[in-house]
């Protein structure tokens, strides 16, 4: 072997019988674990979690970058997973024209309104809420806006009254993006 790769014997002799550093010795043992933990978890697992596994099932305290190089050594990755959406496709029941076509711009107030609602999570919480806001684009103020737990037609109805009742002569065009709630015959029912 030694011929083969052109290497004087002593070097062979000197690799069989040198010392292992102690750095090496706990490389070797976290690659095993690295490997052993990739294929339990069916490669699921980045170095991140790889990490949290790794310190807390063996009462140790690595840092991520750490397993991290070791798990770049190894090639080893975690399995790209696809997040599943918890939003029901829905298929609108009415489509309004698009008469806005991008105009975002008013010569007078209540002529042109847009709507939306935004998701916010809540910090430290399971929960989130939810903003449906109208806003005039004369002068960007907020016509009206609700908060709610739920997104549902309920917060865009309550939206909706409100910024009639703070503007009762007004017959803006009414701007949204396709949601399932500005789609509903209720919603365009309230339109009319």
């Amino acid at each position: 072997m030694c011929k083969t790769l052109d290497l004087p014997r002593s070097s062979y002799y000197k690799w069989v019988n040198r010392v292992v550093p102690e750095k090496e010795k706990q490389d070797n043992e976290l690659a095993s674990i690295i490997i052993e933990y990739n294929e339990s978890y069916d490669g699921i697992l980045g170095y991140r979690r790889m990490t949290d596994y790794i310190n807390h099932f063996n009462h140790t305290n690595y840092s991520q970058n750490y397993i991290h190089r070791l798990m770049q050594m190894l090639r080893v990755h975690a399995r790209i997973r696809r997040k599943k959406s918890n939003y029901k496709k829905v298929k609108p029941e009415q489509i309004g024209e698009n008469i806005l076509a991008r105009d975002f711009k008013a010569d007078y107030p209540n002529q042109k309104w847009c709507t939306d609602v935004t998701e916010f999570k809540v910090p430290g919480q399971k929960q989130k809420l939810y903003l449906s806001a109208i806003i005039d684009l004369y002068d960007r103020s907020i016509v009206s806006h609700v908060i709610s737990k739920s997104n549902n037609n309920k917060l865009v109805f309550d939206t909706f009254d409100k910024a009639i009742a703070a503007n009762p002569g007004a017959k803006p065009i009414f701007h949204s993006d396709r949601g399932f709630q500005y789609t509903s015959k209720q919603f365009k029912f309230k339109l009319d």
